[in-house]
């Protein structure tokens, strides 16, 4: 048997390490490049006992943002195992060390002296930690070496960021430290937030294309299981959730009691629904038959179909419930974002509703399949910050004789305010009284698009909403969305512990 095991394998060595009374030290990391402080670490840890067992978090929990780890698994298992104080070396499969720990059952459970400071944990899992540790007869116990940084040393030694993103990360760090965001932050905890929006059922069919037909133009595809996500309004304030503690999202859905139950089981506890619900309107459900790229975890889609009438028109009924609802309840809250990808929701009379009584707007609003060239952010008269893509602005403003720059300018002079461009793989663009600014992507590494803009615009203007720069907002809002296109659809909300270790991956340069 070999340094590194299996917890299996460790349940197996245990019986005979407590017959011989040794005593056992448990570290655990992500250990992604080994550098001279954690040397020092394994060899101050090692001196409080007898047998050293190191543990690391597999790649798929780690919350570093798109492409870390840096390396793989087993690269990041043998470096530890090639140090010679390291008696075993472990694989922990889950976002905590509950595992380890309920295997290994440490005598001494060490870490790191920068994580002394229990505030400063961006996890918030440091205090569980230890009471696990101390219900498996253990101690915490810290080192006092030197700090250094794994994180710090791959963003600056190797190819994990690239050079535009470096040069405006090593900007904005010069205004902003990872302090001042949290900050930012943790405001957001009691701002009373309306979500309002079409509410959207993203079913992911995934399937296997197998070629075109053989006497039809047209894909072939084997069918292997399907998922539905919430999407639409529902995504976005399933976003907000995470940093807000009083969210509410008010729509008009249909009358499907399967999709009632679907929706309130996925729901956060700090969200709620304020429903109208329609005997003739369904619920909207965008299915998408997707497939698997062979070289690289990313879906394509191959074949789209939805439930929208032709009209795109909610029975008088259901939306003069809406209205009346919308109007006693929207000055108890600081913030509307309102999210229009025009299915219907926001007619004339809501929108101008909203723009009178809200405290504080935040407009995106889309373009599609299904409304294209008719669902313009121009018929907005106001906005106090606002987020659309390139096809969205190039609509709005359809003169080619207009760079982009010129209608982003254009529309920020519309609102007397200022807002966010967002452009794919090039990030996305400021602007804020009269002046322009870029933000790189910060990852290339893609799973799926959809639903990235919608967790940009939740977050980015959240961080509006609270009184940060936009130059914040847009450096969360492309984390959100980094962190988004690598989840398929909206399977998950983008949550707020994933944006602050993001945050911190990237600040650390």
């Amino acid at each position: 048997m070999g340094k590194i095991i299996s917890k299996e394998e460790y349940k197996i060595l245990k019986g005979r390490i407590v017959k011989e009374g040794k005593k056992v030290v448990l570290c655990h990391g992500v250990f992604d490049l080994v550098h001279p402080g954690h040397i020092i670490h394994f060899e101050e840890a090692k001196k409080m006992g007898d047998i050293l067992v190191v543990s690391i978090t597999a790649a798929e929990y780690v919350r570093k943002g798109p492409g870390r780890p840096y390396f793989d698994n087993d690269m990041r298992m043998r470096f530890l195992a090639a140090i010679g104080c390291i008696d075993y070396v472990m694989l922990s499969e889950g976002y905590t060390v509950d595992d380890i720990v309920e295997v290994v059952e440490p005598d001494v459970y060490v870490k790191g002296k920068e994580y002394e400071n229990k505030e400063a944990d961006l996890t918030g899992m440091i205090g569980s930690e230890e009471q696990l540790v101390r219900e498996h007869g253990g101690v915490v116990a810290f080192t006092g070496g030197q700090v250094f940084s794994s994180t710090k040393l791959i963003n600056r030694a190797l190819p994990a960021l690239s050079p535009e993103v470096k040069e405006f990360i090593e900007e904005f760090h010069q205004k902003y430290t990872l302090q001042d965001i949290r900050a930012y932050m943790e405001k957001m905890k009691d701002i009373k937030t309306l979500v309002i929006g079409d509410v959207i059922i993203d079913e992911y069919i995934y399937c296997i294309t197998q070629g075109l037909m053989s006497k039809d133009i047209g894909y072939s595809t084997r069918y292997q299981y399907a998922e539905q996500y919430l999407g639409g309004s529902l995504a976005v304030a399933r976003h907000i959730a995470s940093f807000c503690n009083e969210v509410v999202l008010m729509s008009v859905i249909g009358s499907e009691e399967a999709i009632h139950s679907r929706i309130l089981n996925e729901l956060s506890d700090k969200m709620r629904l304020d429903f109208v619900y329609s005997n003739e309107f369904p619920t909207i459900i965008k299915s998408r038959y997707v497939t698997e790229n062979e070289k690289r975890e990313e879906f394509n889609k191959i074949f789209a179909i939805n439930n929208i009438p032709m009209s795109m028109q909610i029975d008088e009924p259901a939306m003069e419930q809406f209205r009346k609802r919308l109007a006693e309840k929207i000055g108890d809250y600081d913030v509307v974002i309102l999210c229009d990808f025009g299915h219907g929701l926001v007619d004339g009379e809501v929108m101008e509703l909203i723009q009178e009584k809200a405290k504080y707007l935040a407009v995106n609003c889309q373009t599609n399949s299904s409304n294209l060239g008719q669902n313009l952010i121009t018929k907005y008269r106001r906005a106090d910050v606002f987020a659309l893509d390139q096809r969205e602005l190039r609509l709005a403003f359809s003169d080619y004789r207009h760079s982009e720059e010129d209608a982003l300018q254009k529309l920020a002079k519309h609102f007397s305010g200022g807002g966010w461009l967002t452009t794919g793989s090039k990030g996305a663009v400021l602007v804020e009284g009269g002046k322009l600014k870029k933000c790189p992507a910060f990852t290339l590494k893609v799973k799926d698009t959809i639903g990235a803009g919608d967790a940009y615009f939740a977050l980015a203007s959240m961080m509006a909403a609270v009184g940060a720069p936009l130059e914040a907002g847009m450096f969360i809002g492309n984390i959100a969305g980094a962190l988004a296109a690598n989840i398929a659809g909206n399977k998950e909300a983008v949550e707020k512990v994933n944006v602050l270790k993001y945050a911190n991956t990237l600040l650390n340069i």
